[in-house]
C-alpha cells in the first residue's frame, strides 16, 4: 500500500491539492467527512496561521471541517478562505443563525521566489478541494510541497510533501508535512539528507545558522496534519500534537527557529480508545518519517537540486 493510501485509510478523511508547477507554489486540503475534534501546536516563532486560536482547548468550537497547507506565505492563507466558501455553498460547516460557518484552519510555508512570486488564492483552495479524494493522492513536488526546501530558496535542498502511518494494535496515526524548514533534514543516523548547500557540499547542521548572512531569504517552516483514529478531545488532540512535534526536532536540526514557523494540527477522526501518550508517541514518529519521505520523494526543481540528485541516484 502506498503512503498516500496508509494516510487515508484512518477513514473519514480526504485530501487534495492544488499546484502551480511553474509558479513554485500550491496548497493542500484534508477535508473531513464530517467535522471532527482537532488540535494545534506552533514551535516555530514566524507562523502564518488562521484560526489555531479556536483550537485552544478553552475555544468554544468543538470540530472543525477541513485543515489547509498552503505556500505563499501569509498572502496563501485566501486559499483556506476559498475552502470555507466551498463548503458553506455545500451547507458545512458550524452552525449559526445566519447559517452554516465552515471551520477550516490553515497554516502557511514561506515559498516566494522559489519558482516565481506567486502564492495560491480563494480559486486555488476551491481547486484543491474539488481534486479531495479518499484512495490515493500525489506526495513530493505538489500541493503545498510544490515549492518547499530545506534551507532557503536556491541555495537550499528541493524537497516537498511526505506521508507516513504507524499502526498498533487497531490504532492508527498519519502524518502528512510540508518539508521546508531552515535546518537541514537528518536521517535516523544523523546523517544530512537535505538542507543547506555551500562550497559544493550540503552543510553541516551546526554550520546552518553561522551561515545565514550568506544567503538572501531566511524564510522557511514546517507544516503538517496528524490524523488519528484515536478518541480525543480538543485538550488530547492538542496534547498529541504538542509531542508530534519531537518528530520535527528529530529530523530537522536546528528545529523550531525564530525563522520557521512549525505549526502541527492534529485531527481525531474515530473512536478507538487509546492511550494518549502512546498516541503522541507514534504521531511524532511518523512526522519524523514523513519529513524524510518528503525528502525522498522531491524531484528537483527550478535549478535545485533534491536530495536524491545530490546523492548521485
Amino acid at each position: 500500500m502506498t503512503a498516500a493510501r496508509e494516510f487515508l485509510a484512518v477513514g473519514g478523511i480526504r485530501v487534495g491539492h492544488w499546484t502551480d508547477a511553474a509558479g513554485g507554489t500550491g496548497c493542500t486540503v484534508v477535508v473531513c467527512d464530517l467535522p471532527v475534534c482537532a488540535g494545534v501546536d506552533i514551535r516555530g516563532s514566524a507562523p502564518g496561521t488562521r484560526e489555531t486560536a479556536l483550537l485552544a482547548p478553552t475555544g468554544s468550537v468543538q470540530r472543525v471541517d477541513a485543515i489547509v497547507m498552503t505556500g505563499g506565505s501569509a498572502l496563501g492563507l485566501a486559499s483556506a478562505s476559498g475552502v470555507a466558501t466551498a463548503l458553506h455553498e455545500a451547507g458545512l460547516g458550524y452552525a449559526t443563525s445566519h447559517g452554516p460557518i465552515p471551520i477550516v484552519p490553515a497554516a502557511v510555508i514561506y515559498d516566494l521566489g522559489v519558482g516565481g512570486v506567486g502564492w495560491p488564492d480563494e480559486a486555488a483552495g476551491r481547486a484543491a478541494l474539488a481534486a479531495a479524494r479518499d484512495e490515493e493522492f500525489a506526495l513530493g513536488n505538489v500541493g503545498a510541497g510544490a515549492g518547499a526546501t530545506a534551507g532557503a530558496g536556491p541555495a537550499g535542498t528541493k524537497t516537498g510533501i511526505g506521508a507516513a502511518t504507524l499502526l498498533q494494535g487497531d490504532l492508527r496515526v498519519g502524518a502528512l508535512v510540508v518539508a521546508n524548514p531552515l535546518g537541514s533534514i537528518v536521517a535516523a543516523d544523523g546523517g544530512v539528507l537535505a538542507g543547506q548547500r555551500a562550497d559544493g557540499r550540503l552543510a553541516e547542521p551546526e554550520e546552518v545558522l553561522a551561515r545565514l548572512a550568506e544567503r538572501n531569504a531566511t524564510e522557511n517552516t514546517v507544516i503538517g496534519c496528524v490524523v488519528t483514529n484515536a478518541r480525543l478531545d480538543k485538550t488530547g488532540a492538542t496534547k498529541v500534537a504538542q509531542m508530534a512535534h519531537d518528530g520535527i526536532a528529530r529530523a530537522v536540526q536546528p528545529a523550531h527557529t525564530t525563522r520557521d514557523g512549525d505549526t502541527l494540527f492534529c485531527l481525531s477522526v474515530a473512536g478507538v480508545t487509546a492511550d494518549l501518550s502512546l498516541v503522541g508517541d507514534l504521531a511524532a514518529r511518523a512526522v519524523a518519517a514523513a519529513i524524510r519521505a518528503g525528502t525522498r520523494d522531491a524531484q528537483p526543481a527550478y535549478g535545485i537540486p533534491s536530495a536524491s540528485e545530490l546523492a548521485g541516484e
